[in-house]
């Protein structure tokens, strides 16, 4: 069976402190998790490769720029979604308009991208078991019988971090003030 798990805390500290092997270990360990962010989120099998190319040299030259180690996830799903908008927008500058697209207005843009920081940041801050099942389940789009799997768990158990993890997450946003009070939110 595929490792499903992220690499470790220990590999991502010495990572940071400069130890290269490690930092290669990280790359190599992150990249199938990557490749999966990428092929979910891009619109061509070509732009996935790239996006999780440039994620995982980003992870490599950036990795002492992760705040919090059991962040990783999270940070370089961030990476390449962005990377992924970055080509979609290339791809429709270089080819003009796409008829029946809507292209979002700068203002939704900028309150999309705050509100997936919000997300970010409340996942971020979750106990690692909760963080790892969210992930894989709502982030991943993992069955619920292959998160178990993963990570050792049975099928209730996995659910029932599941829906502590989200309960906490829906939790801590209702409890953040809205980026921009009274902007769209009538």
């Amino acid at each position: 069976m595929a490792d499903f798990t992220w690499p470790g805390e220990q590999l991502i500290a010495a990572a940071q402190e400069g130890d290269v092997e490690a930092a290669a270990a990280l790359v190599s360990g992150s990249h199938p998790h990557v490749q999966r962010f990428a092929h979910s989120l891009c619109a061509s099998p070509q732009d996935a490769e790239d996006a999780a190319q440039e994620a995982l040299i980003i992870l490599y030259r950036k990795i002492g720029m992760l705040r919090a180690s059991g962040a990783l996830a999270s940070w370089m799903f961030r990476i390449v979604r962005n990377e992924c908008l970055r080509r979609a927008r290339l791809m429709l500058r270089s080819h003009g308009p796409v008829p029946d697209i809507v292209m979002p207005s700068f203002e939704d843009e900028v309150l999309q991208r705050l509100e997936a920081s919000r997300v970010a940041t409340a996942i971020a801050a979750l106990p690692a078991d909760q963080r790892r099942v969210l992930i894989m389940r709502d982030i991943q789009g993992y069955s619920g019988r292959m998160a178990a799997d993963a990570l050792g768990l049975s099928t209730a158990a996995m659910k029932s971090r599941l829906h502590r993890a989200r309960t906490e997450v829906r939790r801590t946003l209702q409890g953040m003030p809205d980026p921009l009070p009274g902007a769209g939110h009538d």
